[in-house]
């Protein structure tokens, strides 16, 4: 069975882990390498939805 988190292109791994971790920072959460596993589902959240709004933000950048 293959993971829902696989990359399309396994060498963005870096960046999109770079990505994360500013993410975390900019929501205020402790976001560390390796297992996350104790994260609550709204901290887990924010960070997703923070990587979500700047991918959005960049998007609209791009059509200006």
């Amino acid at each position: 069975m293959t993971s829902k988190n696989t990359l399309n292109i396994p060498e963005s791994k870096d960046a999109m882990n770079k990505f994360k971790m500013e993410a975390a920072r900019e929501v205020g959460v402790d976001l560390k390498q390796g297992y996350n596993g104790d994260l609550s589902s709204r901290e887990a959240g924010s960070v997703g939805g923070q990587m979500v709004k700047k991918m959005i933000e960049a998007y609209e950048r791009s059509m200006q």
